[in-house]
């Protein structure tokens, strides 16, 4: 479909600045970025409420009864992309601006009740004046999985937060444009992106670009995001941020997730599914080359784990059981939910990735969130650029050559059968790597189990080889009040052959 109107938009900053039709993607950005600045130059102002009374208590149910007519898809008839807009309501209160760049003209897409179907009991909203409504969000399609049909690859939807899939991915764990002062008392802030503009791609195009006004109490900042679908759908970032006010904690690149319960999970809920996650670990490659795996946990209150760095080369988070009999989910497909990955296309210096994890008694809620916090804060007045690339997997990042993490299962020691076992109360660990490296080794090469317990002592540690082709560490902990932060990995003469394990042991979790 084409743009419905031919009227040229003027975007406006402390004056109008029309735009020509030889306008490109350079010129517009810096407008964008223009006037994110002159946002952060003045108090903050909440998004006016427009929406009409009877979307404002739409439920669940009702919304879903809403849908984006598909024949009245944008480019569907002019490019392999198409765009569907999302209807206003429900929990997504406040519209955005959705606007279109097409030959250098810049088109808002006003909203018309004949783009949608409204099923059911939703039907009666039409008997409503729902001028003013707007669009909550946008999703777009492209072919995937085959020629013949555009698979739905990327949603924007609430907030700051967008979700991407690549070829036989399904939805699960989603992507933000920023985090600030998540897991702090004082309580978290979310920026909200409150404008889109979307370049019109053409019949040869196999990525799109699109731009975002985001605005918020403590900053405003401009976005630049390229999206290319395929096996793994790629989202390269590129924003500019100005600070109305000091910020505690800006989370850059976060990723949302949920994790339930899981292989090493030692309460489980009554159910007949052996794991319930979107991600099963977070992964991290330092910029001293290490890779760190830590497997997730489901708390029984709000942990904030700290991974210090200097110039980071990623990190993601992980669903690595992908074998839908570690599930057993017709509905969910958890065994089909995406790994995603975050690389930083600049130095991002000193600071920590954060992996926050709060309790959730299941599975409707993300309880997992994972970002990089730069050592250097940004304060009121101040601007920082980021450039960086986020992209799905089915597998691993290529470049981590090294053993993997495959299982990960703790329990009793006691001895079974002997009765007040001196080794009851000692816990049993053991950590089960395979592929990569591990792959290459002759029996001559002997394997040394590099561990580590902060503030503790390990017992009986121990490298032993798995019927397939695998090897296994096993190790102990001797009864402790306090929690146990443990590090290990697989040596051979000096050098790593698998992934870091690192995982915290809490003796009254």
């Amino acid at each position: 479909m084409s743009v419905r109107t031919a009227a040229k938009w003027m975007l406006s900053f402390n004056c109008l600045i029309a735009f020509s039709a030889v306008a490109n993607n350079d010129v517009i950005f810096d407008h964008v970025i223009e006037r994110a600045q002159t946002l952060a130059d003045t108090p903050y102002q909440a998004p006016d409420e427009t929406l009409p009374s009877a979307l404002k208590s739409l439920d669940y149910d009702l919304y879903r009864q809403i849908r984006f007519n598909p024949e009245r898809a944008y480019w569907r008839d002019e490019s392999p992309f198409s765009m569907q807009l999302f209807h206003s309501g429900f929990i997504f209160q406040t519209p955005v601006t959705i606007n279109v760049v097409e030959n250098g003209d810049v088109v808002p897409l006003s909203f018309s009740a004949d783009d949608f179907q409204y099923d059911g009991n939703a039907n009666r909203l039409l008997e409503n004046d729902l001028t003013g409504s707007g669009h909550a969000g946008f999703r777009l399609h492209y072919p995937i999985n085959n020629e013949d049909y555009a698979d739905e690859f990327a949603v924007f939807l609430g907030a700051s937060y967008f979700r991407l899939v690549g070829r036989d991915q399904a939805y699960g764990l989603s992507t933000r444009g920023l985090a600030i002062d998540t897991a702090l008392a004082s309580g978290e802030e979310f920026p909200e992106f409150r404008e889109f503009w979307l370049y019109k791609p053409d019949e040869n195009s196999d990525s799109i670009t699109l731009l975002a006004l985001m605005d918020s109490p403590s900053l405003s900042g401009a976005y630049r995001i390229m999206l290319t679908p395929g096996e793994n759908t790629e989202a390269e970032v590129e924003a500019t941020l100005f600070a109305r006010s000091d910020i505690e904690k800006l989370g850059i690149a976060p990723l949302t997730s949920m994790f339930t319960f899981g292989e090493a999970s030692t309460e489980r809920p009554d159910d007949f599914r052996p794991q319930v996650h979107d991600s099963d670990g977070l992964l991290i490659h330092t910029g001293a080359d290490e890779w760190i795996w830590r497997p997730l946990q489901n708390p029984s209150s709000v942990r904030v784990s700290a991974f210090m760095d200097d110039g980071p080369s990623g990190f993601g988070l992980m669903q690595r059981e992908r074998d839908f009999g570690r599930y057993l989910d017709l509905e969910a497909h958890y065994h089909r939910r995406p790994s995603q990955w975050v690389e930083p296309l600049t130095d991002w210096g000193p600071g920590h990735v954060e992996l926050v994890e709060i309790p959730t008694p299941d599975e409707t809620h993300d309880n997992i969130v994972a970002y990089w916090v730069a050592e250097e804060a940004l304060t009121a007045g101040e601007s920082r650029h980021l450039h960086y690339r986020t992209f799905t997997l089915n597998k691993q990042p290529e470049t981590n050559s090294l053993g993997k993490v495959v299982r990960t299962r703790h329990g009793s020691a006691a001895v079974p059968g002997e009765t007040d076992s001196p080794s009851a109360d000692q816990r049993q660990f053991i950590v089960d790597f395979q592929g990569g490296k591990l792959d290459d080794l002759t029996s001559s090469e002997p394997i040394e189990l590099d561990i580590n317990v902060q503030n503790g002592e390990v017992l009986l540690p121990q490298v032993k080889t798995l019927p397939n082709n695998g090897q296994r560490a096993t190790f102990r902990l001797p009864p402790s009040s306090e929690p146990r932060d443990i590090r290990l990995r697989l040596m051979v003469e000096g050098e790593p052959i698998t992934e870091t394990w690192n995982y915290v042991w809490y003796p009254d979790a």
